[in-house]
């Protein structure tokens, strides 16, 4: 089986800061739908362009990102031109070669999120992973993480003047938190990865 070169394109992830900015999703489809909710969700004003045939390219004058669903090559070509030329952040659902930012599968937990992305080459073990991790972070650990957030104002009153003490106290009210993670792998794998074993002869 051969494996991906090492040099082979990883996306760099970041997280941005979307509040009060323009951002437009192209598309009147469910994936549509749910990024729109999502950036509504940032703080983003989000705009909606669902007929691309009364599209028109002033549309995305000013526009900070956008995402575009439709599987269209010609399309999507010509808004990376816009891009290009606009210079805003563009991505194009399922079509890589057009846009330049990726969309990670995100698990939620209260302000929590986890961004994973496999670089587009197991989209469905992102999947897998995604489920794993928020059966993990759950409403407990929601709960959590508001009274790590009431420590940490409550220290900003103990310790005015002193970032250390803020800091150490942080690091006290996390001691005993921990997540396991155990991954399950299909027997196919496992058989290839048994071939691969040194086997020590008698």
């Amino acid at each position: 089986m051969s494996m991906p070169r090492a040099n082979s394109l990883v996306p760099f992830p970041v997280s941005l800061n979307l509040q009060g900015r323009r951002c437009i999703v192209i598309g009147d489809d469910r994936e549509a739908d749910e990024k729109a909710a999502a950036l509504a969700e940032s703080g983003a004003r989000v705009e909606r362009i669902k007929d691309l045939g009364a599209f028109d390219d002033a549309q995305l004058a000013d526009a900070f990102f956008v995402i575009s669903t439709p599987q269209d090559e010609q399309f999507s070509a010509r808004l990376r031109a816009l891009a290009d030329g606009q210079r805003f952040l563009l991505c194009c659902i399922d079509q890589p070669a057009h846009g330049f930012v990726s969309m990670a599968a995100i698990v939620k937990a209260g302000p929590v999120r986890v961004a994973i992305s496999t670089a587009g080459m197991a989209p469905r073990v992102g999947k897998i992973l995604k489920a794993g991790l928020q059966r993990a972070l759950d409403t407990t650990f929601e709960r959590f993480i508001s009274c790590q957030a009431a420590l940490k104002l409550r220290n900003r009153r103990r310790f005015p003047t002193s970032s250390a003490k803020r800091r150490q106290a942080m690091i006290d009210a996390a001691k005993g938190f921990d997540v396991g993670v155990t991954g399950h792998y299909p027997q196919w794998f496992e058989d290839a990865e048994a071939s691969r074993r040194p086997r020590i002869l008698d």
